[in-house]
C-alpha cells in the first residue's frame, strides 16, 4: 500500500491548497440526495446515506445543506435536479491510468466535458473497465499527524477493523474494506475527533512511472476534472519520485 499512501498525500496536499469549498459541498451533496433517492432518508437503514452524511460532516458541511440534500432526494424539497452515477476510465499522459466518478443530470454534458478534458492533455478516454483492474476499491480515513501518534491510533485502527494505517509528519492514513468502512469510521472519530477526510476511495494496485514533465500534465488534467461541476473524483495510478513530488507541491 506504500505507493497509494503517496498519492493519498499527493491528493491529500493538493486538495488543502486548492479546494473551494463551495463546489465541495455541492459535490457531497449531490451524494447524499443520491443515496437518499435510493435508499431512503434513514441513514440507519441506509448504509450508503450514513456514510454520505459521515463524509459530509468530515468536510465541515453545515447541517442545514445535508438536511436540504436529504429532503431534495426524498422529494420533500423542489430540486428539480435528477442525478445519475456515471463512471467514466482512460489513461493520461506517460499512461498513468484514471478514473472519474460522476454524479450528473445530463449525460451528454459529462461525456464531452471529460472528454474534451483528455483530448487537452494527451489522454485517451477508454472503455468501461479499461483500468478498473489496476484499482481496489476500499475505505480510508485521514487524520493530521498532529492529533496522535503513530503508535496509538495504528492499535486504535487495528481494534476498530481496518487494515491498516500508514503515518508520516503530515498524515495518518487509515485503509479498511469497504464493508466495515462506517463502524471503523465511527470507532475512530469517537476516539480522536473528526477525521480530515474519509470516504470510499479507488487505491491504484499497479502505480505508473512518469517523468516530472507528464507528471505535471497529468496534474493539471485531474485539476481541470476535478473543477468539473458533474465530477465527484479523480483517482490516478499516478508514481513519481520523492524528488519531483517535492518540486510539485512547493
Amino acid at each position: 500500500m506504500a505507493g497509494h499512501s503517496k498519492w493519498a498525500n499527493i491528493q491529500h496536499r493538493k486538495g488543502a491548497q486548492d479546494k473551494k469549498r463551495a463546489k465541495a459541498f455541492s459535490k457531497l451533496g449531490k451524494e447524499i440526495q443520491v443515496a437518499t433517492k435510493m435508499g431512503g432518508e434513514d441513514p440507519d437503514a441506509n448504509p450508503r446515506l450514513r456514510l454520505a452524511i459521515l463524509t459530509a460532516r468530515s468536510n465541515s458541511m453545515p447541517k442545514d445543506r445535508i438536511e436540504r440534500a436529504i429532503k431534495a432526494g426524498a422529494g420533500t424539497a423542489n430540486d428539480g435536479c435528477d442525478f445519475v452515477e456515471m463512471r467514466y476510465e482512460g489513461y493520461g499522459a506517460g499512461g498513468a491510468a484514471i478514473i472519474i466518478d460522476s454524479l450528473t443530470d445530463n449525460k451528454n454534458r459529462t461525456a464531452s466535458e471529460v472528454r474534451s478534458t483528455f483530448s487537452k492533455y494527451g489522454g485517451n478516454l477508454g472503455e468501461s473497465n479499461s483500468v478498473g483492474f489496476m484499482f481496489d476499491r476500499i475505505g480510508q480515513i485521514i487524520f493530521k499527524a498532529d492529533i496522535v501518534d503513530a503508535d496509538t491510533i495504528f492499535e486504535a485502527a487495528v481494534e476498530s477493523g481496518a487494515n491498516d494505517c500508514e503515518s508520516d509528519s503530515n498524515l495518518h492514513i487509515i485503509t479498511c474494506d469497504p464493508n466495515d468502512f462506517s463502524t471503523v469510521q465511527e470507532a475512530l472519530i469517537e476516539s480522536f475527533g473528526e477525521a480530515e477526510e474519509s470516504g470510499l476511495v479507488w487505491a491504484p494496485n499497479v502505480m505508473a512511472s512518469v517523468t516530472e514533465e507528464q507528471a505535471i500534465t497529468i496534474l493539471k488534467m485531474i485539476d481541470t476534472l476535478e473543477d468539473l461541476d458533474d465530477v465527484q473524483s479523480v483517482t490516478s495510478n499516478l508514481d513519481v519520485t520523492e524528488e519531483i513530488m517535492e518540486k510539485l507541491l512547493a
